[in-house]
């Protein structure tokens, strides 16, 4: 069995075929202006996503909702740790107001963990759905939500909202989650995908590797994630956002990554993105379109 991975300051060497571009262009200048003047936040920067350049140069971007201080300390994720600010109702709608604004056909939205509130931000992630579908007209919408430490009712509140995909990410495979995700459980994300599952709405989820998993166990948990009958999944690379994140154990090669692809639609999903920089919101628009039977 692997050791567990803890944070160290060993570090891999990168190869040079996950080289990230610095973003730049008119495009991404413009998304920076209007996400700045409404007071809104992206898992873009604050996950130091390696498609910032791609999508932000497209005019599109991964709306993060209630702030930027996450209640939760994954040894993954650079987002802010800490006591988050009073909720701001005013949000939902300058949200709404931003993505009128970038000219988006679909946009995705996720959250930091507010375990601090009752509802866990249930209900303003209620809210923002249903403002930017109002606001917008023919928006599809990916919501990126938290476990809701598997409540159906909090659930619930953001698919009844409307979305046309609900993903929750299960990080990683079973036996790595105690230490790479805070309070998170591997069997309270799979109850919260198949409660969504089990709506009719399209059901995601996201997996990093390179964090000391197998490929054996690579596979037995896209087994777990098609129990609970999620549709599409995504597969990327684990980039260490700095020495007091867990470290890199591997660098997946391009060659494991098709591999993966290749299983993944073997055993029913739909849609499988699997590559080195791949995150769980790349090519997210492709991702709304339901089974047909």
């Amino acid at each position: 069995m692997r050791m567990e991975n803890k944070r160290t300051e060993t570090i891999l060497r990168k190869p040079g075929w996950l080289k990230i571009k610095v973003p730049s262009g008119k495009q991404y200048l413009t998304v920076m202006e209007i996400i700045d003047r409404h007071q809104l936040h992206t898992i873009c920067t604050s996950g130091h996503c390696p498609n910032m350049h791609e999508c932000w140069g497209r005019g599109t971007a991964t709306l993060m909702i209630l702030g930027d201080i996450c209640t939760r300390s994954c040894g993954f994720c650079n987002v802010k740790t800490g006591r988050p600010l009073p909720i701001d109702w005013g949000e939902p709608n300058r949200v709404a107001e931003s993505v009128s604004l970038l000219k988006l056909k679909h946009v995705v939205l996720t959250s930091v963990d507010r375990d601090d509130l009752n509802d866990g931000g249930a209900e303003i992630w209620a809210l923002t759905v249903k403002e930017i579908k109002e606001t917008n007209p023919g928006i599809t919408i990916e919501t990126l939500i938290p476990d809701f430490d598997g409540k159906n009712d909090l659930i619930m509140q953001v698919v009844d909202a409307g979305p046309e995909v609900v993903s929750h990410n299960l990080e990683t495979i079973r036996r790595i989650t105690p230490w790479a995700r805070s309070r998170a459980k591997y069997d309270t994300s799979l109850k919260t995908l198949e409660i969504i599952s089990g709506t009719g709405v399209v059901s995601k989820s996201g997996i990093m590797a390179g964090l000391g998993e197998t490929p054996e166990e690579m596979l037995k948990t896209m087994d777990d994630l098609r129990s609970v009958g999620v549709e599409v999944m995504t597969i990327g690379q684990y980039l260490q956002p700095t020495k007091k994140h867990l470290s890199v154990i591997e660098y997946v090669t391009q060659e494991q990554f098709e591999e993966y692809r290749k299983a993944g639609l073997e055993k029913g999903f739909r849609f499988v993105e699997s590559s080195p920089l791949v995150r769980s919101s790349y090519h997210a628009e492709k991702h709304v379109e339901k089974k047909t039977v």
